[in-house]
């Protein structure tokens, strides 16, 4: 049998010590804290590049008027471009030398022409000379270059930004695109040894400490701009210890990754500096703009200076509010810029000594225009059908005459206030003003209450147009020459038609009176309903539809006789884009208001396509606009013509049932108007289209310059005479004839003289000129 064994204990030493395991413990803490420190910076970087990379920000959408060219014989006065250069923030001084800057004297502008970015390509600051004779440029001189310009163009006004639902507002600048002292400013200022520090700076930080211990409040802030321009990007306001670690080590990963350029150029748009309305204002580019109004490359020394002041404290030192506050601390930045010698005694004493001299900020008021910028946003919806490219600061030019939208604006809101008096019904009303050659939209008004930003009855509401109509009837009939001309009779008798469902209709004229017949060019002129009825049968309805959707009516509507008198509903819009085709000649342009756009960094994204269709006969709309100037040195539109002797016009009233609604629609040579006057609820208003809608057109035109129309003859054009009461062609000087141009080709020689004699061949031949082909080139 084996003995047990047994174990055998060595016996503890008195006084032995357990062994330490305190520095492997240590190191291990180390270690696992340096890799979660790692990984959370890793953690950091990757968020870091993905903003800063990328688009740091939400930038609004900035949206431009249309620019205003310059040429040489061009009809302006020098009235006109000095509104333009005024409404762009140029400076009147006695020796323009820098950008921004002009001076007028004697019929001679010289100007330093801004530098812009326009679609199809950069423009260089140039120095330009501007002479006129008369009311007429006369000459243009690139000064810079030393050679005559044909054009030159003024850049664009900038009208508002479409600022998103963040309600941060800002316009980016580039490093290289602001005067070399700001950035000088901001870093003497602001962060000392920004160029020589990590992103941190231990040492500032211990100062401000001590700084602030001192004084027994917060008096100095030791954050860098890394770390100024870190919390802005991607932290709260949250005051803790492990925010202030966070921004440091932000801090130190921008500053590893990115350069002290990229760094600089990112705070310059970051940095708050005040609040407009509901909107902040972040950035050098857009603070230029909002207290200044001007680009920021043409900021001053003293306005640099203010600018950098307020990095402080924005609304502290707001200089609307606290003007005493910003100039103190202003001149103490040009202190430190001057000790840095960054100012001589001279520059430092004018600087201290001048004014702040701030703008009103007008021109960054928001919701400007609202009728033209909600056209504007419906098209740049569909050109830019993904959001985050419509805030990713985007340049959208525009078509917008900042000049026409202004007085369009005043025309109707004032026109409709002095019709307002005497009646109950509220009057409203909308306009829309076109360029004839380019469909562009020069002008949108959506209400009486131009500010308004609701419901938009320019492009929205439909309403009957009454006799507007009428010259897509015409029109029609003139498109057949050899059965119409503007001598034609028509009949004007009691009429009685019936419809499907046995219904009839007696249609009458305005003035309860039948004149037996009348030719043509009356029926129109004096907008006769019965003679209009009978012309729209005579060519059949289904031949007066198609004519009217040529003209760029895409609505739908019904073919029966009282569609030839306006029983449709069309918005001013679309009633605008049938008349925009009348007055070219036939040429249908679709209308619209974006031109360009182009990104944040100038490149094109997108251009409106140049497009152009003749939906109708050159020769018969020559015919009909013949008829609609008529309308207004003759007819229901006479107005225009006593107002304006001297310039000629064309244009059509309109006046649907119970006088619900007033219509005009002219042109002078260049824009066409669309005015429509009414009520929101389809209430009478007791306005003819003469009474209520032709006077906004007046009023509007007399704000401005009219040029007087002028068409040339199409080939095979002429002035033709006629029996003004059986149609018959006759020769010249008939007692009972009249003039008025035709397409010879069709017409059949006079058979007759004034005396019932046969024609001889010389009476044929060798006639003079009427003063209708004088006038316009015949």
């Amino acid at each position: 049998m084996a003995k047990k064994q047994t174990k055998v204990t060595k016996p503890k030493k008195i006084g032995s010590k357990p062994r330490r395991r305190w520095p492997g413990l240590l190191f291990k803490l180390c270690l696992v804290g340096f890799a979660v420190l790692l990984g959370y910076m890793v953690y950091l970087d990757a968020q870091i590049k993905h903003t800063f990379t990328g688009n740091k920000w939400e930038v609004p959408a900035q949206i431009f008027a249309r620019p205003l060219v310059l040429s040489e014989e061009q009809e302006i006065t020098p009235k006109e471009v000095l509104d333009e250069l005024k409404l762009l923030g140029y400076r009147s001084v006695n020796s323009p030398d820098s950008s921004g800057e002009y001076r007028y004297t004697r019929n001679k502008l010289v100007m330093q022409r801004r530098a812009f970015s326009f679609p199809d390509g950069d423009e260089p600051l140039r120095q330009i000379t501007i002479s006129w004779s008369g009311d007429r440029i006369g000459s243009i001189n690139d000064d810079s270059a030393g050679q005559s310009l044909n054009r030159i163009r003024l850049e664009p006004w900038l009208v508002t930004r479409m600022v998103s639902s963040s309600r941060e507002d800002r316009m980016l600048v580039k490093l290289d695109e602001v005067p070399a002292l700001l950035p000088k400013a901001l870093i003497l200022t602001e962060d000392k040894d920004f160029y020589s520090h990590h992103g941190v700076a231990p040492l500032s930080i211990l100062r401000a400490l001590i700084a602030n211990i001192r004084a027994g409040r917060t008096v100095q802030g030791g954050s860098t701009l890394t770390q100024q321009l870190v919390k802005n990007l991607y932290l709260t306001r949250e005051k803790a210890i492990t925010r202030k670690i966070k921004e440091a080590l932000m801090a130190l990963i921008i500053d590893a990754r990115y350069s002290k350029d990229e760094i600089l150029q990112a705070y310059l748009n970051e940095v708050f500096l005040g609040q407009n309305g509901d909107m902040a204002v972040h950035g050098f580019g857009l603070a230029s703009y909002f207290y200044f109004d001007r680009p920021a490359n043409e900021l001053s020394t003293p306005e640099i200076a203010t600018l950098v002041a307020m990095i402080k404290g924005p609304s502290y030192y707001n200089p609307r509010r606290y003007e005493e506050r910003v100039l103190e601390r202003r001149n103490l930045v040009l202190r430190i810029l001057f000790e840095a010698n960054e100012l001589d005694r001279a520059a430092y004493e004018r600087a201290v000594n001048s004014p702040i001299g701030l703008a009103s900020g007008a021109s960054l008021a928001s919701g400007k225009h609202p009728a033209f910028m909600d056209k504007v946003r419906r098209e740049l919806t569909e050109i830019l059908a993904d959001p985050s490219l419509r805030d990713s600061g985007v340049k959208v030019f525009t078509t917008l005459d900042i000049y026409a939208q202004r007085r369009a604006e005043k025309a109707v809101a004032s026109t409709l206030n002095g019709l307002q008096s005497d009646r109950k019904a509220q009057l409203q009303g909308a306009m829309v003003v076109t360029d004839i050659a380019s469909g562009e939209i020069r002008a949108i008004v959506g209400s009486r209450e131009t500010g308004f930003k609701g419901f938009n009855r320019a492009l929205d509401a439909k309403r009957q147009v009454g006799s507007l109509i009428k010259p897509a009837v015409y029109l029609t009939a003139l498109e057949d020459p050899v059965s119409f001309n503007l001598a034609t009779p028509l009949q004007d008798e009691p009429i009685t038609l019936e419809n499907e469902s046995g219904k009839t209709w007696s249609p009458k004229n305005a003035d309860k009176k039948f004149r037996g017949q009348v030719p043509l060019v009356e029926g129109l002129s004096e907008s006769l309903n019965v003679p209009t009825v009978n012309l729209g049968m005579q060519v059949g309805l289904e031949n007066v539809a198609d004519t009217i959707h040529r003209l760029g009516v895409e609505s739908t509507f019904r073919e029966v006789p009282a569609m030839t008198l306006g029983a449709m509903s069309l918005s001013p819009l679309e009633t605008n884009q049938m008349y925009q085709t009348i007055s070219n000649n036939g040429r249908y342009i679709p209308l619209h208001t974006v031109t360009s756009v182009v990104s944040a960094n100038n490149r094109l994204v997108w251009r409106h396509a140049e497009y152009y269709s003749q939906r109708v006969d050159e020769a018969a709309t020559y015919l009909l606009n013949y008829a609609l100037y008529k309308v207004t040195t003759e007819g229901t539109a006479k107005r225009v013509g006593q107002t304006f002797p001297n310039i000629n016009m064309a244009g059509k009233t309109g006046t649907t049932d119970d006088y619900r609604d007033s219509w005009f629609t002219g042109f002078d040579r260049n824009n066409v108007a669309t005015v429509w006057v009414g009520n929101d609820d389809n209430q009478p208003v007791l306005l003819t289209g003469a009474g209520g809608a032709l006077p906004v057109f007046v009023n509007y035109q007399k704000s401005q310059s009219p040029k007087s129309l002028s068409r040339r003859f199409p080939q095979g054009l002429g002035i033709a005479h006629f029996d003004s009461k059986t149609g018959a062609v006759t020769i010249a000087g008939c007692p009972d004839s009249m003039s008025v141009p035709a397409i010879l080709d069709v017409l059949p020689p006079p058979s007759q003289d004034c005396y019932g004699q046969p024609v001889r061949q010389e009476q044929q031949s060798g006639k003079k000129k009427s003063w209708w082909e004088r006038l316009f080139g015949g």
